[in-house]
C-alpha cells in the first residue's frame, strides 16, 4: 500500500466527499471571515479482541498525512508534483481505529457494525458495540462530528479479512498490538496516528485494563 508514485497536486474543482466554504460573520460587532469546510460526520471503534487480547487497528495510506509529510515543489505546468524517491509512500501510513464516514442510511451503530466486518473481518452483533462518546475533529476547519465506540470482540466473531472494499478503492491492512504495545502506541510519535486513536486508549486503560 505504501508503493506510490507520479504524485501530482491541482486545485479540487469539486468533491463528494469535502466542500469548502467562506463564513462572514460579526463577532462582538467585529467583521470577520473564516474558511472552513462542510464535509460527512464519521464514527470509529476501538476494537479488543478479548480471546488473544490483542487491539485490533487498522493500517492505511493517507493522502492528507503523506503530503504533509513531504515538500512540494513545482514543474514546468505549474501542477505542484512530489518527488517520490525522496518522499516514500510509508510517510503517508498510518495505524487508526476501525472507521467510517456516515455517507450511508444507516445509525451510526448500523455504520460501525458495518465498519468491523468491512476493514476487520469481525461481524458483532449490534448490542456489543457499546458508544463511548462522541467530539469534533477538525475544530480550525471542518468542526465534524466524531461517534467514538468500542468493540469486544473474540476469535469466533471474525468471518472474514477484513481489509476494506476493493470496489470503493480501499486498501486496508488488520494490525493487531497486545496491551503493552498499545499502551506504547501512546506516545510513540514516530508513528501517525489520529487522536480518536489516543483518546480511545486512554479510555480502555482508564475504564477497562485499569491494572
Amino acid at each position: 500500500m505504501d508503493v506510490i508514485s507520479d504524485v501530482k497536486l491541482v486545485p479540487c474543482i469539486e468533491s463528494k466527499y469535502i466542500h469548502p466554504i467562506r463564513m462572514h460573520y460579526k463577532q462582538t460587532g467585529m467583521q470577520k471571515t473564516w474558511d472552513a469546510m462542510r464535509v460527512h460526520d464519521s464514527i470509529a471503534i476501538l476494537v479488543f479482541n478479548s480471546t488473544r487480547q490483542v487491539f485490533v487497528f487498522v493500517k492505511q495510506f493517507r493522502p492528507a498525512v503523506y503530503l504533509n509529510n513531504c515538500v512540494s515543489s513545482k514543474d514546468d505546468s505549474e501542477a505542484e508534483t512530489v518527488d517520490t524517491e525522496k518522499y516514500p509512500g510509508e510517510l503517508g501510513l498510518t495505524i487508526e481505529l476501525c472507521a467510517g464516514i456516515m455517507d450511508k442510511n444507516h445509525s451510526p451503530q448500523e455504520m460501525a457494525q458495518m465498519e468491523l466486518l468491512e476493514e476487520c473481518g469481525y461481524k458483532v452483533p449490534i448490542d456489543s458495540i457499546k458508544k463511548i462518546t462522541s467530539f469534533r475533529a477538525g475544530v480550525g476547519t471542518t468542526g465534524s462530528k466524531q461517534i467514538l465506540y468500542y468493540a469486544d470482540v473474540t476469535d469466533d466473531m471474525r468471518v472474514g479479512t477484513g481489509g476494506g472494499l476493493a470496489e470503493e478503492g480501499e486498501l486496508i491492512e488488520v494490525v493487531e498490538m497486545d496491551i503493552e504495545q498499545g499502551r506504547k502506541l501512546i506516545y510513540d510519535e514516530t508513528v501517525n496516528r489520529p487522536c480518536g486513536l489516543l483518546f480511545g486508549l486512554q479510555w480502555f486503560f482508564d475504564v477497562i485494563w485499569k491494572q
